[in-house]
């Protein structure tokens, strides 16, 4: 009898949220289980009200004077556990899973080397772990969308990972602009797209837009997934809000350059619209175009997008 769960989840918005059908799956499993839950701030802050999820402890090892001891300590707060499992690879995520005490662990690995979602991966491990042959449904967070006064067209310019998968303001901008009659414009970004975002406000003033918000570094992580939710059109690169709105199903172009679309496009999101040049370079995975010259991404234009959407 499985009563008590504990899940590590990945670090990053996007790849918090791919879990979710794996999560789903579990609590499927053993719907009367009390999880704990462990990941970063920002990860928790998108998952912990998850049902079933009674406990959230942020990883903050990193911060410690001994990062090991901090994860050694981390395994002594979740304490005894029935199951405990982790979707990260790296070896901190190993060391600490070695202390957890658990009837039953696993750490997530990857079980083909086939090109399949990273959805169908942790899925897969999940089923492969417990013994299961469940399909993998759709994403989930447990968030009430926004209701904005006018339909509203979302601008996320920013990625977390690197430079190499950003589409560029002034494009952004222009797209923004070309919609602006008929819908309102939300910008979005994180602390470190700040910038970015003003960039993109620039050329909305330049063009005498005013019909625009900046949210952007303002929002906590539960008012973005919110405010995602309720919009009606959404423009992004490569990245966590990408598939926030993919859990509401919201119409999106999602702009891909040096990342593989199909492991990481929106999942299930009938709605999703991928612009991509598909370039021989493409995808090489890397943070900053190791070739200089960044085309996968300066080749597509506000046009694409445009048509892609069917906005034009």
């Amino acid at each position: 009898m499985v009563k008590t769960i504990f899940i590590e989840i990945p670090t990053w918005l996007g790849d918090a949220i791919m879990t979710t059908p794996a999560i789903e799956n579990i609590i499927q499993t053993y719907p009367n289980a009390q999880i704990t839950m462990l990941g970063s701030y920002v990860s928790t802050q998108a998952l912990g009200n998850f049902p079933n999820v009674k406990r959230v402890i942020i990883d903050n090892s990193k911060q410690q004077k001994n990062r090991y001891v901090g994860l050694m300590n981390i395994a002594q707060e979740v304490g005894e556990v029935d199951l405990a499992i982790s979707f990260r690879r790296s070896f901190s995520s190993r060391f600490m899973m070695f202390f957890i005490k658990a009837k039953k662990k696993a750490n997530y690995r990857r079980l083909t080397k086939e090109e399949i979602h990273q959805v169908q991966r942790y899925n897969e491990f999940v089923n492969h772990a417990l013994h299961l042959n469940n399909k993998e449904g759709d994403l989930k967070l447990c968030f009430t969308p926004f209701k904005y006064e006018k339909p509203t067209l979302g601008i996320n310019p920013g990625a977390t990972y690197g430079s190499a998968k950003r589409w560029y303001p002034k494009e952004f901008a222009k797209v923004a602009i070309a919609l602006s009659d008929r819908y309102n414009i939300a910008i979005f970004g994180g602390p470190g797209e700040v910038n970015i975002a003003q960039d993109i406000e620039k050329e909305l003033v330049a063009h005498h837009i005013t019909n625009y918000q900046n949210f952007a570094g303002q929002t906590t992580i539960p008012e973005l997934i919110e405010k995602i939710a309720g919009l009606s059109l959404f423009i992004t690169n490569d990245s966590g809000p990408m598939h926030v709105a993919a859990a509401y199903k919201v119409k999106t172009a999602a702009i891909f350059g040096p990342t593989r679309f199909k492991e990481t496009n929106a999942w299930n999101n009938p709605n999703e619209h991928i612009v991509t040049k598909n370039l021989e370079c493409a995808p090489c995975m890397k943070r900053v175009c190791p070739l200089k010259h960044h085309e996968c991404m300066k080749l597509i234009t506000a046009q694409d997008v445009l048509e892609a959407l069917g906005e034009v």
